[in-house]
């Protein structure tokens, strides 16, 4: 007889090198790089799974918030989420993610969001695709832009300084994190302790964006990533965009995350950019209430969305509700008529807007009468979601 999996937060720093040395092969990282990430994420926020008394693996959960709709909503990121080699398909990543939701929903979380290393495993336990992760190159010579109307200074590498430029941008982009502050450290002070350099668009007392960045000699020539950029007005992004060009002399390439549909490149003249990769993060739906009610919608609408809902893990979310609208803030009560009836994977994109209830419904991924999905496309249209940060 197998033995039950046990679920628990680490115990000591002996099984946080061991939950170190599975992550270390499991995501095939440098010696030590492990060690930093448990101590910069917090050893308290790490979950791990036995069985048989033996440590199988473990993962990370990271406190945030996410906007939605202009509104935060309070979310915990999955990451380093590792099985030890010769334990893998034996049911403890599986039971590992069970547990973790559970405990999460027991703690009054909204929504949980990962980067998958593949889609199967958490698609089992209810995650679906939430929104895009991509990166976007550009040659520095085809940048067309070379005027600047704002005054451009190098800044200190300083959260408190830059996170209230990047809220502001935050809060108008669906997808965007209320950063944890190992993010912040990731950025700002990465293990790796590459060179980062950083500068701010517009006067001390009215900053309007900025751009953190590493330079990278390569065999192809010289590269600029851009590890974080916010821009808050019209003449930040042309400032970007001049100051970037300022560097093709001896930059070749410049990298950087965006949309899939990016706003940034409208501003130039010409179509020289391309797509680097494209990814697509993941998110689940914990507490239906929660996540329907502190999400924002637009200002403008009224309406009821009678839902019919399965979740077959937190059985609290399965049933019909009523979503109400009204001046932009949802409330849901029991009830009503299940006129969208869809399980929770299904509800994860519905409710990021990365698609919309028609094209849900063609994926298999809810039905619904025609009055329920004309409803559904208007409370959750918006801009494609997204988001800068890997974790």
């Amino acid at each position: 007889m197998v033995n039950q999996f046990e679920y628990n937060p680490l115990n000591d720093s002996k099984e946080a090198q061991q939950l170190s040395s599975i992550l270390t092969q499991a995501f095939v990282s440098p010696s030590n790089t492990e060690d930093n990430y448990i101590q910069r994420i917090g050893v308290e926020n790490f979950r791990v799974i036995r069985q048989s008394g033996k440590l199988l693996g473990g993962l990370a959960m990271i406190p945030m918030g996410q906007w939605f709709g202009r509104r935060r909503v309070a979310m915990v990121g999955i990451a380093g989420v590792g099985i030890a080699p010769d334990h893998r398909g034996s049911g403890g990543a599986i039971a590992l993610m069970q547990q973790t939701l559970k405990e999460l929903h027991a703690n009054g979380v909204a929504i949980s969001t990962l980067h998958p290393a593949v889609q199967s495993l958490y698609r089992k336990v209810g995650y679906e695709q939430g929104g895009s992760y991509c990166g976007w190159e550009i040659p520095a010579s085809q940048i067309q832009i070379r005027e600047s109307s704002l005054p451009i200074a190098p800044i200190p590498l300083n959260s408190e300084r830059l996170s209230p430029l990047y809220q502001q941008q935050a809060q108008c982009n669906n997808g965007y994190l209320d950063r944890h502050p190992c993010l912040w450290q990731e950025i700002l002070r990465p293990i790796s302790q590459e060179a980062l350099y950083a500068y701010q668009f517009g006067s001390v007392d009215h900053p309007q964006g900025y751009i953190i960045f590493k330079q990278t000699r390569t065999e192809a020539g010289s590269i600029l990533q851009i590890r974080d950029w916010v821009v808050l007005t019209t003449a930040a992004g042309r400032s970007l965009w001049s100051f970037l060009a300022g560097h093709r002399s001896m930059i070749k390439q410049i990298y950087w995350c965006g949309s899939a549909i990016d706003a940034l490149t409208l501003m130039l003249p010409e179509q020289t950019f391309q797509s680097q990769f494209v990814e697509r993060w993941m998110l689940r739906i914990i507490d239906v209430r929660r996540a329907l009610e502190a999400r924002g919608y637009p200002l403008n609408i009224e309406a009821d969305l009678h839902l019919d809902i399965q979740d077959d893990l937190l059985s609290e979310n399965t049933g019909k509700f009523i979503l109400s609208v009204f001046q932009g803030q949802g409330q849901i009560t029991q009830g009503g008529r299940g006129e969208l009836r869809l399980n929770i994977r299904g509800l994860g994109p519905l409710y990021t807007g990365l698609f919309s209830p028609h094209q849900l419904q063609l994926m298999g991924q809810l039905t619904g009468e025609e009055k329920a999905l004309a409803i559904a496309t208007q409370l959750f249209a918006s801009p494609s979601p997204w988001m800068p940060d890997f974790f």
